[in-house]
This record gives structure tokens, C-alpha cells and sequence, in this order.
């Protein structure tokens, strides 16, 4: 069995659940071993992570075989570095509460805030300044390393690292497609009465960007998904469909009965690829996000931020408790790539799967450059993505006010510019207010998240 050593270096390796989530895949995989290297603005929760994931290495039941180590310095875990795992929040949920609420008095409302919208370009901003500072520091001293970026907004984070670093290797990994292809699977399972279907059977071209992205082919061996998706449509439409033994959307703010996604199919024809909480935000606010009622009629989820603070203390007790032993690492497969895309990059067996790179021409009709979500082929130290070919015109119209409103979300951050900031802001489909509300509502929004903007005249 080929067993290759490495090392990874993890930007934000004090993180809760996304840490715990890589060291348990890196744990299962039997031919990988290697160091990993934690960096965090929070050293003591990279320590703790160093506790957690050695003593993880230390079991029995544990195949592959990790040293972990906190460092106080982003060139101590970059250099020498084989990968770079970056997942990070940028700011604190103080800033995150005003990006999801803060609109929420002028009737915006917000199912994620992370990506799209008013919170969507806010986050942009406090994060790209933080990018930028990563882009030189992996010119310095990891050039040559593979850049795996899981922070959102995954466009704009991915697109900051090429435009500040045109050598990176960098691309931006995201499992709301994995969730689609599910779907699929359960719905192979319901129609067509086959017992097992795995998500890898489900195979989709995938294009558009990050949690707003369609598929215009799907099929299961044989079968061409999208007639049976339309009688899966029909069947489920009013009702909305969720698989038997998964959370029900009334219990978690993060499923749905996938209702707006059975609705962009009726209305464009293709298969949305993303949860119902994503895909909203990209579109018209009065189409699913009017009010919370309307929300609740689609049913999917407004996540409030004061779950996620309240699951964050949740998440540092439970630090303590696996950092001291009194609770155990449970080895669960996280659904991501991230491990099967090292092993490809390493040449041990190619991948294919979907993947956020800049386009360079797999998208057609999208500026190059520009970060696209498509399927790309990995082999050994290579990422080749596959023509993905064209969305029809009607969803491109949606899909290119975004890609165009990323550049400008990037140049404003970049040269600190507020005027064209605010022209981004007011140009999001979910922004449906008077200039000066608009206005009113950006400068509140900027206020609330400056001591991230060093530089700019506010």
C-alpha cells in the first residue's frame, strides 16, 4: 500500500467542528500520515486542537497516524507546507449579528448572510484585507503549496488569493452540490425503488457559482434524471420532499422540504444545486424572503445569529471535554472532499468533482477570471477543470449580476473604497430599497463592522 507522509498547514485550526470534522477523515485514511500545523488568532484553541488531535492519533481504532501542533506564527504552519487548509470566521458573531439583522428593519431578511446580499457583502469585507494578508504569506513561504479554501464568501475568498498571488494553487471546496446529488439519490430510491443508491452514482454537469449553482445533466447509470425529477416535482411540490430519518426542516434552521429549488425548476428548467437557504438569497427578495412567513411557506430557515452563539458555547465546552479526555473524537466520514482531493493531487488515483476555480474558459460566456463552480479533474499535482459548457441566458442574466458585482466588491475592498462599495450594495437583487435607505442602511452596516476596515475613510 503507497503511504505518503506531508504536511498541512490549517489557517484557523482553533476552530470548533470543521477542525474536529478534518482530523476525523484524516484519521480514517489509511495511507496518509504527516504533521498539522494549527494556526488561529486564538492560540489556546489551536493548543486545544493539538491536544484533541494527538490524542486522536493515539488510538487504536485510528488508521491514519497525525502530529498536530499549535503555532503562534502564520510562517511557522506555512512553511514546509504541502497543503493549506484555510476555514476561518472573519470577525466575530458581534459583526455577523449586524450583517443578518441589521436589515431585517428595512424589510431585508436573510437566511444565511455569509454569501449573497447585504450581509454577504459586508463579510467580503472584513475578509478580503484578511486574504490578502494570506496571498502574501503563501507567495513568501508556501508558493508552491495547494491552497484547499473553505470560507465563505468562497467566490470572493478564492478570487482575492489569484488576484494578490496569480501563482497560487488555490481553490475553494463546498458540499452543498453533494447535498443536491443526495436528493437524487433519494429520489432514484423513491421513484424508481432501488434500495441503495450512493451520491457518487448521481453523476451532474455541474456550473454557475458558489451556492448558486445548477446542473443541466443528471443521471443514474443508465437513467436521465430530469424526467424523473419533474414527476419527483409534481409529486412533492406543495408538500416539499425530505428523506426519512433526516432532520425535519421545522427542527433545524439548516434543512428544508427543498420547495424553492422544485420552484426554479418549474421556472427554468434546469436543477438548482444548492440548499433552499443559499440558492434565496442570490434572487429578488419578494420571490422567497419577503417576510418570515413567506420563509416558512417555502419551508426552509432564517438562522439567527443568536443560535449560532449560543452553539458556539456549546461547541467550547465541548472543546474542553475532548481536549481533556473526557470525551472522545467520534470517527464519522464528514461528507467532504478535502481528504480525496489531497490523495488525488498527491497521484493516488484521480477525482472528479465539482470545485471553485478561476474560469478559464470551462464557463462559457463568464469573463475570465472570474471564480466559477464547475467539476474539474485531480490528478497528480493538477487540477484540470472540465467544459462545463453554458447556463440558458435567462439564469446567466441572474448568475452574471453576481460574477460583475464580485469584482466590484473586490477592487472596493482592495483600494478601500466606499463610494463603490455602496454601488455593489445597492446593486444586489435583495436590496430593494430607496437610494437613501439604502444608503442609511449601509452606513449602519459599515459602522457596526470597522475595526475590520483599517484604512478606510469612514
Amino acid at each position: 500500500m503507497t503511504h505518503q507522509a506531508i504536511k498541512i498547514a490549517y489557517i484557523g485550526g482553533g476552530s470548533r467542528g470543521w477542525a474536529w470534522r478534518l482530523m476525523s477523515d484524516l484519521a480514517m485514511e489509511p495511507e496518509l500520515s504527516g504533521t498539522v500545523s494549527l494556526y488561529d488568532i486564538d492560540y489556546q484553541a489551536a493548543y486545544n486542537n493539538q491536544l484533541i488531535g494527538n490524542r486522536l492519533s493515539e488510538r487504536p481504532d485510528v488508521k491514519g497516524k497525525w502530529t498536530y501542533e499549535a503555532v503562534k506564527s502564520l510562517e511557522q504552519a506555512l512553511t514546509g507546507a504541502d497543503f493549506i487548509v484555510i476555514s476561518i470566521l472573519p470577525g466575530t458573531f458581534k459583526e455577523m449579528a449586524s450583517d443578518v439583522h441589521a436589515p431585517e428593519k428595512y424589510g431585508i431578511y436573510q437566511s444565511v448572510g455569509d454569501t449573497a446580499g447585504p450581509g454577504g457583502l459586508l463579510r467580503a469585507l472584513r475578509t478580503i484585507p484578511i486574504y490578502v494578508g494570506f496571498a502574501e504569506a503563501i507567495a513568501k513561504y508556501a508558493p508552491k503549496a495547494w491552497v484547499i479554501n473553505y470560507t465563505n464568501p468562497m467566490a470572493l475568498c478564492t478570487r482575492t488569493l489569484y488576484e494578490v498571488f496569480p501563482g497560487v494553487k488555490a481553490f475553494g471546496c463546498c458540499h452543498e452540490v453533494f447535498g443536491t446529488q443526495g436528493l437524487l439519490a433519494a429520489m432514484v430510491k423513491n421513484l424508481l425503488g432501488v434500495r441503495d443508491v450512493t451520491r457518487d452514482e448521481i453523476r451532474v454537469n455541474v456550473l454557475g457559482i458558489n451556492h448558486f449553482t445548477w446542473l443541466d445533466r443528471a443521471s443514474y447509470h443508465e437513467h436521465d434524471l430530469f424526467p424523473l425529477y419533474r414527476r419527483f416535482i409534481d409529486r412533492y411540490y406543495e408538500s416539499g420532499f425530505e428523506e426519512a430519518g433526516s432532520d425535519n426542516w421545522l427542527n433545524s434552521y439548516f434543512e428544508s422540504a427543498q420547495r424553492v429549488k422544485f420552484d426554479l425548476f418549474r421556472r427554468y428548467g434546469l436543477i438548482a444545486a444548492a440548499g433552499d437557504r443559499h440558492l434565496a438569497e442570490f434572487l429578488p427578495g419578494t420571490w422567497y424572503l419577503k417576510n418570515p412567513e413567506t420563509v416558512r411557506g417555502w419551508k426552509f430557515s432564517l438562522t439567527p445569529v443568536s443560535w449560532r452563539v449560543e452553539h458556539q458555547q456549546e461547541l467550547i465546552a465541548q472543546s474542553k471535554r475532548l481536549a481533556s479526555g473526557e470525551e472522545a473524537v467520534e470517527l464519522t466520514r464528514s461528507g467532504e472532499e478535502g481528504v480525496r482531493m489531497i490523495k488525488a493531487l498527491l497521484g493516488m488515483g484521480d477525482l472528479l468533482t465539482n470545485v471553485n476555480l478561476p474560469n478559464q474558459g470551462q464557463m462559457k460566456g463568464v469573463p475570465k477570471g472570474a471564480v466559477v463552480e464547475t467539476n474539474a479533474l485531480f490528478s497528480r499535482d493538477n487540477i484540470q477543470p472540465v467544459v462545463a459548457g453554458e447556463l440558458p441566458s435567462d439564469i446567466q442574466n441572474l448568475t452574471m449580476r453576481h460574477i460583475l458585482n464580485h469584482e466590484t466588491i473586490l477592487k472596493a475592498a482592495i483600494n478601500r473604497d466606499k463610494e463603490l462599495a455602496f454601488h455593489a450594495f445597492s446593486n444586489d437583487p435583495q436590496v430593494t430599497l430607496s437610494y437613501a435607505e439604502a444608503q442609511e442602511l449601509f452606513d449602519q452596516m459599515l459602522a457596526a463592522t470597522k475595526e475590520y476596515l483599517s484604512g478606510w475613510n469612514l
